[in-house]
């Protein structure tokens, strides 16, 4: 399966050079010129790797990678950092911020590929798969795949870490509340009919199977998953 790197990069004429270079390797590149979009791209699709750039417009490279770590469905991904800081201080503050791997700008495109790859070997070779399972709905967490009664199941991201917190927490209640804090974080400006909208959109993906009655609606509280 063709690998997906996830580029965060500013500067367009770097991104276009590396994301070039990466595409005639073999992976298949998205693209991000600051960390805004880059949290709408992680949001509908889980990367196997991020190349992030230390000086974004918005907000820097390290607060992007500390985001990911934080969040529970992201925080494995393998992370490399590109910056034109070459001091050593700098090197352990963004290693010390979760990334993977640190290097300095002008990059060498061999360097990174070759740094991608063993970063993607390392992360093949040391995931223990995780499955969550409810009557005939299965998730696995590191494949970012669900299947349901044996038939693969597509979700955007943001449906797939709704979907894996229901799983988690079977027959238990949960509030709207609890959602927002769990799927979109404790900053994030939404509302609570976006809960809403994604369980909408969450039962209208299950109901082929007939499954989407699992999910019920406990009025002026939040959802819980039961077949009971």
């Amino acid at each position: 399966m063709t690998k997906q790197i996830l580029i965060v990069e500013d500067d367009p004429a770097i991104l276009e050079m590396m994301a070039f270079s990466l595409s005639n390797a073999g992976f298949q590149v998205v693209k991000a010129d600051h960390g805004k979009q880059a949290l709408q791209q992680l949001q509908n699709q889980r990367p196997d790797l991020v190349v992030i750039d230390w000086g974004l417009p918005d907000f820097s490279g390290l607060e992007l990678v500390t985001m990911i770590r934080r969040d529970d469905v992201l925080q494995d991904l393998p992370l490399i950092m590109l910056t034109a800081r070459a001091e050593e201080c700098d090197k352990i503050k963004g290693l010390e911020h979760g990334a993977d791997d640190y290097l300095i700008k002008p990059v060498s495109v061999q360097e990174l590929i070759a740094r991608i790859k063993a970063h993607l070997r390392r992360a093949q070779g040391y995931q223990d798969s995780k499955q969550l399972s409810y009557q005939g709905i299965t998730m696995d967490i590191d494949a970012h795949r669900v299947w349901v009664d044996e038939v693969s199941l597509s979700l955007s991201l943001t449906e797939f870490r709704l979907l894996k917190l229901l799983l988690e927490n079977s027959e238990k209640l949960l509030s709207r509340e609890r959602i927002l804090n769990h799927v979109w974080g404790h900053n994030a400006t939404v509302e609570d009919r976006t809960v809403d909208v994604h369980i909408l959109r969450l039962r209208k993906a299950l109901k082929p199977f007939n499954k989407e009655r699992w999910i019920k609606t406990v009025r002026g509280i939040g959802y819980q998953l039961t077949c009971h």
